[in-house]
């Protein structure tokens, strides 16, 4: 994520923590303040068009901040926390239009996905999505903070510093995780690779 100066990421943590204890204007103020870094993220996430009826960028954060607006029980915590709920959320709404797309096709070729870098790789397509979004809930029940370094650095294009800071752990840690993360998903994704 861009490099933001203190007092935008000191008023960024003020107004989500206004929306967090009631005030309903604080989204309405806070999303000139990172519009720019949501459609930057939305961008990262539509890289490629997967198909004529696949959200755009625009349309991507205005869906997402529908979604955010009406999140009072969400605990925010600063600036980074709401990029990783803001990026979990932008995946949740491609995962859903891709399940919604290929409802009547269900089943089928699984097509490998690279988790080589923590951006979703050019070649990923819908089918590629879901499988990806089962295989994450299956590592959720085994180890949810794999899953969030998994969803922070490829769906959310974190740093190892800032998903170290929003799950209070070292760098080292998130390091660690993400090998193993992608180690497990690789298995689960590919039985069959040699």
């Amino acid at each position: 994520m861009a490099s933001v100066d203190t007092d935008t990421r000191n008023t960024v943590t003020r107004l989500l923590h206004a929306a967090r204890d009631g005030d309903p204007s604080a989204f309405d103020r806070l999303m000139p303040l990172v519009y720019e870094e949501l459609r930057k993220v939305a961008r990262q996430q539509l890289r490629e068009e997967y198909d004529d009826q696949a959200p755009r960028t625009t349309e991507l954060v205005h869906e997402l901040y529908l979604k955010l607006v009406h999140q009072a029980d969400v605990d925010w915590h600063g600036r980074a926390h709401f990029f990783t709920i803001a990026a979990r959320a932008m995946r949740q709404i491609l995962i859903d239009h891709a399940r919604k797309r290929n409802a009547a096709k269900r089943g089928g070729d699984w097509t490998r996905i690279t988790l080589s870098d923590y951006r979703m790789a050019e070649e990923t397509t819908w089918d590629d999505l879901i499988a990806l979004d089962d295989a994450l809930d299956r590592l959720n029940a085994l180890d949810p903070r794999k899953r969030k370094v998994v969803e922070y650095r490829f769906f959310g294009g974190m740093t190892e510093k800032e998903i170290a800071d929003v799950l209070d752990v070292s760098t080292r840690t998130v390091q660690r995780d993400w090998v193993k993360a992608r180690a497990w998903l690789y298995n689960e994704l590919y039985p069959d690779a040699e």
